[in-house]
């Protein structure tokens, strides 16, 4: 069991100063290709295979970002329309026309949005994920054929370097010889100049293999990478028109149904706006058939004067001839403030408040208008008598009464 850790840890360790190693030669080669010491292994395609495969991403990352926060807009309003609906659902009354087809309409809004929210997801979404998914994978592949590359530049390097000096170590290696003519026998010699040329082969050797298998290495990935850079490059044509297409086809079909209950909705809240003007159009027939009844609020006045009121009765009554007289010349008399037309009583109306005026046919009343618009109820009129005008001048003897009681003049 101890060895077995032990092996383990030496592994370990060996792998570890290797890969430091490595690390070492890499950096070593690549400040001589920066100091111009040592060439560098270029590949102008294969550059330019990078820099698209860059942009690429970065396109493809980018139109992943903006369908993602299209897809977060669409849940957003698919929210704001369903709290829209629900409202209008809560607020239309269960009398009113078209309330089982509203209630419908709610539902179907809602469903409309929920299966465009999700074939956006299943369809373009999808495909723009499994298009990205394939970059990492080659971003790494392509960041290992760097260093592959390097590798490959040093053992070449190094390997150059050994050929390039073999002569001068074999021109050392005869040096000692010499020298050890006068000191040792020629057999002992033979041994020496023997283990010295073995030990320049075998570093000869080692850096040969060390160079065929860091060539073998980087060309096998580079190859498949020239392979699959333009394949890939070439494929985000159709990535981008499935992505665009299937989205514009759910749009047009989202929008085609939405416009359908939009008009549903819209034709309902016609048909509603004419159920209305029905009713209001026969309760106005209603009323005009029978006397109004008495609105609950009518605009104020100051109280009549019981002498005017008895001083304009006796006028009427004694000297109804002048009043007549006055009637045919109404148009030579000063006309009352807020003065708008003239009417005359065709029914009788007899007076039920202080406020209003009493009315016996064929009466004339100067209609007035009201000191404030919004006090005026449907169907009343603000005036003051004729024959009371005349004689008075006194616009304290106004008062409301009936529009349908009246005939306009």
């Amino acid at each position: 069991m101890a060895e077995t850790g032990n092996s383990g840890k030496g592994v370990t360790a060996g792998k570890l100063a290797s890969s430091v190693q490595k690390r070492l030669s890499r950096a070593q080669e690549k400040v001589l290709q920066k100091l111009g010491k040592a060439d560098e292994t270029r590949d102008v395609v294969f550059e330019e295979m990078v820099a698209n495969f860059n942009k690429q991403m970065g396109e493809g990352t980018k139109l992943q970002k903006d369908l993602k926060a299209y897809m977060i807009a669409v849940k957003t309003l698919h929210e704001a329309s369903r709290r829209l609906q629900d409202c209008l659902a809560d607020m239309y009354e269960p009398e009113w026309f078209g309330k089982e087809e509203m209630d419908a309409m709610v539902e179907d809004t809602d469903t409309l949005w929920l299966d465009f929210h999700q074939n956006i997801t299943d369809k373009s979404m999808l495909s723009i994920d499994t298009y990205l998914a394939q970059f990492p994978d080659i971003k790494a592949r392509i960041a290992k054929r760097d260093r592959k590359m390097v590798d490959f530049d040093s053992a070449r390097h190094h390997f150059a370097s050994l050929q390039k000096g073999k002569k001068k170590d074999e021109a050392k290696i005869a040096k000692p010889a010499a020298l050890l003519e006068m000191a040792a026998p020629s057999w002992a010699q033979g041994l020496l100049s023997a283990h010295q040329v073995a030990q320049t082969n075998l570093s000869y050797n080692q850096a040969e293999e060390e160079l065929g298998r860091s060539q073998k290495i980087f060309e096998e990935l580079n190859v498949e990478l020239q392979d699959q850079l333009p394949a890939l490059w070439d494929s985000r044509v159709g990535i981008y028109v499935n992505a665009f297409q299937s989205l514009a086809g759910h749009q047009e079909k989202f929008h085609r149904e939405m416009s359908k209950l939009s008009q549903n909705l819209n034709d309902i809240m016609t048909k509603l706006e004419e159920q209305r003007q029905l009713n209001e159009e026969a309760n106005h027939s209603k009323a005009a058939s029978s006397p109004p009844t008495r609105p609950s609020s009518l605009p104020s006045r100051p109280p009549l004067h019981d002498e005017a009121i008895d001083d304009s009765v006796s006028d009427i009554n004694t000297e109804s001839g002048t009043a007549q007289g006055s009637e045919s010349n109404s148009s030579e008399y000063k006309l009352p403030p807020g003065f708008l037309y003239k009417v005359k009583a065709i029914h009788e109306y007899a007076a039920t408040d202080g406020d209003e005026l009493e009315l016996n046919v064929g009466d004339v009343v100067l209609v007035l208008a009201f000191d404030a618009p919004d006090e005026q109820d449907d169907g009343w009129l603000m005036g003051v008598q004729e024959s009371l005008w005349i004689r008075n001048k006194d616009i304290s003897s106004k008062g409301v009464f009936p529009e349908n009681f009246t005939q306009k003049l």
